[in-house]
């Protein structure tokens, strides 16, 4: 009988007894009322500490009316980006005693009832929000569509084939109150690029697109097609369609063949959509006998782990995964009145935005006279 005594889980009415107070006082401290005295606060939490004590969830989502759950759904789980976004998420998230609940997505191949579906599995266990990574135009546009009651940030790029605009005017009026939307600095990313390499001299350059109907590709061609005529850059676009190495890689050979074997003019500079893509870049330009830096520079975007150890260390634009992340959780905690400031500092083009540093490395240097 002893032995079962011990066993037993402790409860909320041990934890009061301990303590001395009521088991509504208990109940404050655990949910963080204010209405609580600090000398009390520390009986009670010195009561949890000595039981064992662990709140019941769902017992405290009576109390507070909130299940203290996010409902996250993204795609892109297969980039670096994305990967640390979501564990920035999750570690603001457990600070704040929220549980995050996941489902992962093909990014392309994600269609509205599938989102939908996911939704309303997340509604049935009563999430108080959602965070939704939405790499490609037709996620970004099934999580503006998805009719939700909760507030949800959407995690995106600025600019694609649907506008931020354009995506805000397609939920409800009550709904599109409930949501905001966060990104990263692409734009500010590529200027700086294109500031390092007008520096050095370059002004034939060619830049390698991702898959464009991936929001931050299709934003960082938007920005350096603007920037280029700005700066009076002469920029040819090679259209890979896909982030991949191998597809650069190709697509790099193919031209320095061409080249040779029509005379052509061989650029100064590649500037890639990605890190990966440079890769691919680079090892075509080795295996034609061509320099990097000494005949052609290279730069990518994302910096990867490892582009620093590459020969020579790639120039690239560092985009803060990290501060995307805890600034999308942030922003969760302010429409859920957790938080009296706003999740970003900066917004452009209705986003809030992440920086997105250039980082210089051995793989750009002064154009090679021609």
């Amino acid at each position: 009988m002893a032995a079962r005594a011990r066993a037993r889980r402790p409860s909320i009415f041990d934890v009061a007894q301990l303590a001395g107070v009521s088991h509504q006082t208990v109940s404050r401290v655990i949910n963080d009322s204010p209405n609580v005295a600090d000398a009390t606060r520390a009986k009670v939490n010195a009561a949890i500490a000595e039981l064992g004590y662990r709140p019941s969830n769902s017992a405290r989502a009576l109390a507070s009316h909130r299940s203290r759950t996010i409902g996250l759904i993204a795609g892109g789980q297969r980039f670096y980006g994305a990967v640390r976004a979501m564990s920035a998420i999750e570690t603001v998230a457990r600070a704040h005693g929220i549980f995050i609940s996941v489902a992962l997505v093909h990014e392309a191949a994600c269609t509205q009832r599938e989102f939908d579906e996911l939704c309303a599995g997340f509604e049935q266990q009563d999430v108080d929000a959602f965070l939704m990574l939405t790499p490609t135009d037709g996620m970004f546009e099934a999580a503006c569509r998805a009719r939700v009651r909760q507030p949800r940030v959407i995690v995106t790029s600025t600019h694609g084939a649907v506008s931020v605009q354009e995506g805000l005017r397609l939920p409800g009026v009550r709904e599109r109150r409930r949501i905001s939307i966060a990104g990263v600095d692409q734009w500010g990313g590529m200027a700086s690029v294109i500031e390092l390499i007008r520096n050095y001299g370059h002004r034939n350059v060619l830049f390698f697109a991702g898959d464009t109907d991936w929001r931050d590709a299709a934003t960082r061609l938007a920005a350096w097609n603007k920037l280029c005529v700005a700066r009076a850059v002469n920029s040819i676009t090679v259209q890979c369609g896909a982030w991949e190495s191998a597809a650069a890689y190709r697509r790099m050979n193919h031209i320095l063949d061409n080249i040779g074997s029509n005379g052509g003019r061989l650029p100064t500079c590649v500037v890639c959509s990605n890190d990966v893509m440079a890769i691919g870049v680079m090892r075509a330009l080795y295996e034609h006998g061509l320099r990097v830096p000494h005949d052609v520079s290279v730069t990518g975007f994302d910096d990867m782990p490892g582009v620093d150890n590459l020969y020579p260390p790639l120039t690239t634009v560092r985009p803060d995964f990290d501060d995307l992340g805890t600034m999308a959780m942030k922003e969760i905690l302010y429409l859920l009145g957790e938080r009296d400031e706003p999740g970003y500092a900066i917004s452009r083009h209705g986003v809030g935005l992440a920086p997105a540093d250039l980082i210089v490395r051995q793989s750009v240097r002064a154009a090679a006279r021609r």
